[in-house]
């Protein structure tokens, strides 16, 4: 981030204009500032003054000030590489979208707000300072950009210690920093010759490094500031599992994540691989180039060799990263390597969809051809360290086997903890008695991301059990922990806590509302807050939080579902269906508000018109399997059991596994006197998931052929 001027602008402003979606920007000077003439918040054009620079290279974006203290993120950017590369003009950022000011994507939008997106880790010792009684920020930094302090803490005492001041020698041991990140200091890997692989010779005890540079390096929430370097990453941060939309299901990158969890995935990590075994964080370069960098712990005469990677020496496909970080780009034209360092597996891609090294440079052959030639070279048992890419897409799809798959990588110790603990956070969609086990040791756990994710499991388990065994973490050593067990108990009644309980149980929810406040700009924050207060009875505060997500984001779509859900609770469904029909007029075809729309009408028993709402959102999002089920249910309520099969059917081939479209077959066809087919569907059920009761019971009560 640097302020406007000539030399720091790379940009074409000498009356440069771009269209874009029907919008023709103008980049000028005038006086000797910087502006670019645009569609504002009212999609009206007007001129702004650009005020700061953001980024260098392969790509420059602008920020405008606004009277309130808001900094916004031009969605138009400078394309910084060399022309003969494409570069040197500019682009934008969401090239295949037409986006207007209505659009969450555009400039002006919570979503490119730099106060909150993006200062953190642009800057030094960022303080957000939103007040929610202005609506304005008074954003304030140490330095404009990162620097020493960012990393290593406030820096006063060093500079005593460096000049020998006053007290310099009790700060000797550690330079007077706040943390040193002296984790390999004195660590030598030492290589074994006959497997070309290098072991650290000595365990690495901390993750202080890892988790310094994954303030900025993960996809993550901020839960308190400010942070102070050296604690648990989850003490000011929420970083994100592997969730869809974020991560493909093997674990590979799809969303922007930056690089914590797909590293965390990786066998160098477990290994004690530190980020600057590969990176100097100081002149931000490679320790070496190349495959050179990889050679420091692997044998190059093994693994940089032709026999290994089978392509053309000095090619592309020669180089490690290539096939083992391979490359998704994002704002783009940034090209950022996946840092799960994974074998290559097109056998997982023929299965599941999953991107591979191999079919990102062999577009035409397809993944089938390159998994033949995998397989040919390395044999059938090559897979890698990450292994449960089937186990995470069958609870995607709720497929009946996904509970059992999902107890098995819990409990598996070889498998990343990250992996583990998403897989805890998707086993809360299939409650049953046998995920007690799991979720107990998931409790007691090391890994408080591992701990924070068995909790979410209690969501739908009852006051009791909650209690039991959600109270003890109240204390936890960690923030983001405490939080998450503040928010389970949070409508439990008084008299259900004992003393001690209430006490720890007050102090980790004032926790939990400054955690929120302190994203009182965003509507997620709001939403989170009147989500407490809706557990906590107060429907008043409730409905003011999910009314200022509103207003916030008018397109938030999670604040219209949440505040027509309140109004259930207090059997006030005609206000629950304005609320969700305000909600379509802001973001019109959207399926999770016609889905919860039809679920009103249900209530209202307004059948004819739940059932259109129903059908839209079953046509507008496919692939979800449960707004398929559910318009099946109401067709074959309301009678119409044919069209209720037929729904089904097309879902189990886009789902085959799911439990709840098997289930509601078997028993469609029960009703329809189809008995056979009944049986195929509950025995096709009973094979994925053999204990489960409804499906027995199920086929138990149908007669034999």
């Amino acid at each position: 981030m640097q302020h406007v001027n000539d030399k720091t602008v790379l940009g074409s402003f000498d009356g440069t204009r771009f269209t874009q979606s029907g919008v023709t920007s103008t980049f000028f000077r005038r006086d000797g500032r910087f502006f670019v003439n645009t569609d504002g918040a009212d999609g009206k054009l007007a001129a702004f003054e650009i005020k700061y620079t953001f980024g260098v290279y392969p790509l420059q974006q602008y920020l405008v000030e606004f009277p309130d203290g808001r900094l916004q993120a031009l969605s138009i950017a400078w394309d910084s590489r060399p022309r003969e590369q494409g570069g040197q003009r500019w682009f934008h950022l969401y090239p295949n979208e037409r986006i207007d000011q209505r659009d969450v994507l555009h400039w002006t939008r919570p979503s490119q707000n730099w106060n909150h997106m993006c200062a953190e880790c642009h800057s030094t010792n960022v303080q957000k300072n939103y007040d929610p009684a202005t609506d304005r920020f008074h954003t304030s930094y140490a330095e404009i950009n990162v620097a020493c302090e960012a990393c290593h803490g406030p820096g006063s005492l060093h500079v005593a210690w460096a000049r020998r001041e006053k007290g310099w020698r009790e700060q000797d041991a550690s330079k007077g920093l706040q943390v040193k990140l002296d984790e390999r200091a004195g660590v030598s890997w030492i290589l074994d010759a006959q497997s070309g692989n290098s072991r650290r010779s000595t365990p690495r005890a901390t993750d202080k490094e890892i988790e310094v540079c994954a303030l900025c390096h993960s996809r993550r929430a901020s839960i308190h500031q400010p942070y102070r370097n050296g604690e648990p990453l989850l003490d000011s941060e929420l970083p994100a599992v592997l969730s869809e939309g974020l991560f493909y299901a093997d674990g590979q990158m799809q969303d922007e994540v930056y690089n914590w969890a797909p590293f965390l995935q990786s066998k160098m990590y477990h290994q004690g691989v530190t980020c600057s075994d590969c990176h100097n964080p100081h002149s931000l370069k490679l320790r070496a180039s190349g495959n050179a960098v990889c050679a420091q712990c692997h044998l190059a005469q093994k693994y940089d060799a032709q026999s290994h990677h089978h392509h053309q020496p000095g090619s592309r496909g020669a180089q490690c990263a290539a096939c083992h970080m391979p490359t998704r780009s994002y704002m783009v034209i940034d090209e950022r390597h996946d840092h799960s360092m994974r074998i290559p597996r097109p056998d997982v891609s023929v299965k599941l969809g999953t991107p591979n090294a191999c079919s990102a440079c062999h577009q035409k052959t397809g993944p089938a051809w390159a998994a033949q030639w995998v397989e040919q070279w390395y044999g059938a048992q090559r897979k890698g360290f990450q292994s449960y890419a089937e186990t995470l897409q069958s609870a995607r799809e709720g497929s009946a086997d996904a509970p059992r798959r999902l107890r098995a990588l819990i409990e598996d110790n070889s498998a990343p903890d990250i992996a583990r603990a998403t897989a805890l956070a998707e086993l809360g969609r299939f409650p049953s008695e046998d995920t007690m086990e799991v979720l107990r040791q998931g409790l007691g756990h090391s890994d408080p991301l591992i701990r924070h994710s068995a909790l979410s499991v209690l969501a739908g388990a009852d006051a009791a059990t909650r209690v039991s065994l959600a109270s003890p973490l109240l204390r936890d050593p960690v923030r983001a922990v405490r939080l998450e067990a503040a928010s389970l108990l949070a409508g439990v009644p008084a008299e259900r806590l004992e003393a001690s309980q209430r006490d720890a149980l007050a102090r980790a929810l004032n926790e939990y509302v400054e955690a929120q406040r302190l994203n009182a700009d965003r509507p997620d924050g709001r939403m989170n807050l009147g989500s407490l207060y809706a557990r906590q009875r107060r429907p008043d505060q409730a409905e003011a939080q999910f009314r200022a997500a509103m207003r916030i984001e008018p397109q938030f779509v999670p604040a219209y579902v949440n505040l027509a859900d309140l109004y259930r609770e207090q059997s006030r469904d005609v206000d629950g269906e304005k609320v969700l029909r305000e909600g379509l007029h802001q973001v019109r075809n959207n399926a999770e508000l016609h889905h919860a729309l039809g679920l009103v009408l249900v209530r209202q028993k307004r059948s004819p018109d739940a059932l259109v709402e129903l059908r839209k959102a079953a046509a507008l999002a496919p692939d979800n399997a449960r707004y398929a089920y559910v318009y099946a249910v109401g067709l074959h309520s309301s009678g119409n059991t044919a069209a209720a099969m037929g729904l089904l059917e097309r879902a189990l081939k886009r789902h085959p596994g799911n439990r709840d479209i098997l289930l509601a077959l078997a028993s469609f066809s029960r009703d329809a006197g189809k008995t056979a087919r009944a049986r195929e569907y509950a025995a096709r059920l009973l094979a994925l998931a053999p204990q489960d009761p409804e499906a027995r019971s199920l086929l138990q009560s149908l007669p034999g052929d």
